[in-house]
């Protein structure tokens, strides 16, 4: 009897042209380079018949409401070239994010509120293909030290086929080598200055929901809030005041950028962040602060913008 190794994985994932219409994602053009990945293949609702019989017994469940969920990280790195859409674009796309391409500059991912776009995603372990189409999704990112920072991305897509496929040929060719969280290469600016941190996580909020109606099935996009948090070694008051910039509910700059050389760096800006409750802590007897963000938009649909360039 044949097993199937956990291991063996292929992830593609591409843009729709009409939502939940399967776009065929290929192995040559659309693969992703992920790790640490869940699947539910068939989440959903039960409906209970609950009849009265004569007899008593299980009576069995109706399944409504299929869809896939999708969890899985990306590493945070270039594309290889300034300019040059990453591998991984497609992915944010998914998470209502617009892309914007600067010839030989820079591809800019900015938060919309209308006209989100979906993915077809082909799930494939050792030989069992998942479908899901119409995903959508929300994405974390985290930056600590020592570490390679990783994109956390949580799809819901409708269910399509399950089918025994042969895992395809895959490119993985255009996934650039991260580097490490540090100071060489890292650096943090929040509230009009450099911080030293010891991590900075971000949750862009994006609320998507299963949506089954009559004359309509769809992954919606019915809400987005982003939060994080940063964690930072304690100034004297007079260097900044935390306390203070919470209480008085002021607004700052948060600016991150990872990597030195063009084609591996990814920027992240958001230009109106509130500071919530500080709390106080230590890490190997240095005072630290844990400071909660809340990531405003100053124009609207500019809260956070991740440049990768």
């Amino acid at each position: 009897m044949a097993t199937r190794k956990y291991r063996k994985l292929a992830l593609l994932a591409k843009i729709e042209v009409s939502e939940a219409t399967d776009s065929v994602p290929t192995g040559a053009d659309n693969a992703i380079q992920a790790n640490d990945v869940s699947i539910t293949p068939m989440a959903g609702d039960e409906e209970t018949r609950d009849l009265m019989l004569p007899y008593l017994g299980h009576q069995g469940v109706i399944l409504t409401g299929d869809y896939v969920q999708l969890e899985f990280s990306v590493e945070v790195a270039g594309a290889g070239a300034a300019g040059t859409v990453p591998p991984y674009g497609a992915l944010l796309r998914a998470c209502a994010l617009s892309e914007t391409i600067t010839p030989a500059t820079s591809v800019a991912y900015e938060p919309v509120s209308d006209g989100e776009e979906s993915i077809s995603v082909y799930f494939n372990q050792d030989g069992v293909r998942h479908v899901a189409l119409g995903a959508r999704g929300n994405v974390t990112v985290e930056f600590v030290p020592k570490r390679i920072p990783r994109f956390r991305f949580t799809l819901m897509g409708l269910l399509g086929t399950i089918t025994d496929v042969a895992l395809p040929t895959i490119d993985l060719s255009g996934f650039q080598t991260p580097r490490t969280v540090s100071k060489a290469a890292t650096t943090l600016s929040l509230h009009g200055a450099s911080r030293v941190a010891e991590s900075l996580s971000i949750n862009l909020g994006q609320q998507i929901e299963p949506r089954f109606l009559i004359g309509d099935e769809r992954i919606q996009l019915s809400d987005r809030s982003g939060t994080g948090t940063a964690i930072v070694e304690a100034e004297p008051l007079a260097s900044v005041n935390w306390f203070d910039i919470a209480s008085q509910r002021t607004a700052g700059v948060l600016q991150l950028v990872h990597g030195t050389v063009a084609g591996n760096i990814v920027q992240l800006d958001a230009p109106a962040v509130e500071i919530g409750r500080p709390t106080q802590g230590q890490t190997q007897g240095v005072v630290n602060y844990s400071l909660p963000l809340m990531l405003k938009p100053s124009a609207g649909n500019d809260e956070l913008v991740i440049t990768v360039k």
